[in-house]
């Protein structure tokens, strides 16, 4: 026999803001996450300050899981060359999903605009440690210019996740590619 844990209200809200901001976008309303969480406003304004607030703790939340996910371990043996790859592999594979809307994070930056809001702050340390992770993995591996290699690798990242995300491009056959080509022209082994 399996005994279930109920979740906290504050657990519970933290869920339902990462599935609903995801799959609707960061204007979901107030009601509705207390709704799916089911939790009302009032014990919501309890436990977090504002909506805002909600949005920055539930991206917060889900960073972990989405690094564990996207990035090789590290002490994962491979050239830096197939650890880079590793995370193209990762999001290639995510895309063909249906629920896969793109990166979570540029979606809460490109949604809200205002970059002090506390959800981009959260969503804009992410992208920054991924671009420092190619930058790492770039000049581990020799690249003539890890920095701009690590720029271009995000973009690529940012710009597959997001046509992926808004079904105007599958993945497959096209990012890997585009990748080994940066990969080659910057010297990385």
């Amino acid at each position: 026999m399996t005994t279930e844990v109920k979740q906290s209200p504050r657990e519970r809200l933290l869920e339902a803001a990462a599935t609903l901001t995801y799959r609707d976008g960061v204007g979901i309303g107030v009601e509705a996450l207390c709704k799916a969480a089911g939790v009302s406003k009032r014990s919501m304004y309890q436990l977090f300050e504002s909506k805002d607030e909600l949005l920055a703790a539930s991206l917060e939340r889900r960073t972990s899981a989405y690094v564990a996910t996207l990035l090789p371990a590290a002490d994962d043996d491979r050239s830096p060359r197939e650890r880079i790859l590793h995370v193209f592999e990762q999001v290639e594979s995510e895309s063909g999903a249906p629920e896969f809307y793109g990166c979570p994070f540029l979606a809460a930056q490109i949604e809200l605009k205002d970059q002090s809001h506390p959800a981009s702050r959260v969503a804009h340390g992410v992208k920054e440690n991924l671009t420092a992770f190619f930058r790492a993995e770039a000049e581990q591996g020799g690249a003539s210019d890890p920095g701009l290699l690590a720029r271009q690798l995000s973009l690529v990242f940012d710009g597959g996740s997001a046509r992926a995300g808004i079904g105007a491009d599958q993945l497959t056959g096209l990012i890997a590619p585009t990748v080994i080509t940066l990969l080659d022209a910057a010297g990385v082994r």
